[in-house]
């Protein structure tokens, strides 16, 4: 740290998003485009997770892993969300220390989470389509619950190390965050002390819990499809694609989503493009997850249809 850096040092106590701040006049119409994008994930992902849970043709690994993941994408825009509705309420967009810190542990425990648990979809899969004989045994209820509660613990641990670290910089200067939440990358651009760890920490972390679950996804699915095309039968391989398609479809929003979030190029920086990116990732695809799931197979839309009648009409649930 210069002497320059230490005599502008200060205790930070709240920083300011400038996220959206480029449309003061605006501020009314996000306010009710994300409060609608928040409860429609939220009624997705509840009616989800209650339709699991209800019908005895969803208790199987595959829907037992999709509620954890409903589960998972409530609290990860809650993480969010919240935050930036209540923002678009308030003049200054401020955000306490504490709570910086408390929504970055969030968020890397839920974006780490769900890396794991999508890979965990795809061994379930490929347990399903390349080792149909041994599924019951390979994906017993206690393996499930297991790749389930490792998803979580692995990533929490994770979670704790960051944070922690993020606690440790100095913060000097300006303390004007370009954006509608708190990252580790923004949060070391305002550091003025040695950020190497952090950085160092990172990029570990991206190597095991995001690159990692990444590359034996894909490895499953190469091993998925190569089977499916062994099948001689054109209905054989159509039906067993259907098995997997909601799956390959979210693992393909997820990571293409979070690719362009945090990989794409930083030369002609727009905050703009840069929010609309974000929002792209932290906000609509966890809305557009049970959506994909509903369209694309029928026995969620049975389930739930069956579930909305129950609603109406209770004693049709018995039928």
């Amino acid at each position: 740290m210069t002497p320059f850096e230490m005599n502008n040092q200060t205790d930070v106590t709240e920083f300011i998003f400038l996220g959206f701040s480029n449309h003061p006049k605006l501020q009314g119409l996000f306010f009710l485009i994300f409060l609608v994008i928040y409860l429609t994930a939220l009624l997705g992902n509840m009616l989800i997770i209650t339709a699991t849970r209800v019908s005895p043709a969803l208790h199987t690994p595959m829907y037992y892993f999709f509620s954890n993941l409903s589960f998972l994408d409530i609290c990860y825009m809650s993480t969010t969300i919240l935050v930036i509705l209540v923002n678009f309420l308030r003049e200054k967009k401020t955000f306490s220390y504490e709570g910086c810190l408390f929504q970055i542990y969030f968020l890397v425990t839920c974006a780490g989470t769900e890396c794991v648990l999508l890979a965990a979809m795809a061994y379930d899969r490929y347990i399903a389509i390349c080792h149909p004989l041994q599924y019951s045994v390979l994906m017993s209820l206690k393996v499930c619950v297991f790749l389930v509660t490792g998803s979580w613990l692995c990533d929490l641990v994770n979670s704790v190390s960051h944070t922690v670290l993020a606690a440790t910089l100095t913060l000097c200067g300006s303390n004007q965050i370009s954006h509608f939440l708190c990252d580790i990358p923004l949060l070391l651009k305002l550091s003025c002390s040695d950020i190497s760890l952090n950085e160092s920490v990172l990029h570990v972390a991206s190597a095991t819990i995001g690159l990692s679950p990444c590359l034996f996804t894909a490895v499953s699915y190469t091993l998925i499809i190569s089977a499916i095309l062994r099948i001689p039968s054109a209905q054989g391989r159509s039906k067993a694609f259907s098995t997997c398609a909601s799956h390959l479809t979210v693992v393909v929003v997820f990571y293409g989503t979070a690719n362009i979030n945090y990989d794409r190029p930083r030369e002609g920086y727009n905050l703009d493009m840069d929010i609309l990116v974000s929002v792209l990732f932290c906000v609509v695809t966890p809305m557009l997850n049970p959506i994909i799931y509903s369209l694309r197979n029928k026995e969620v839309k049975r389930a739930l249809r069956k579930l909305a009648g129950g609603w109406v009409f209770p004693g049709s649930m018995r039928d």
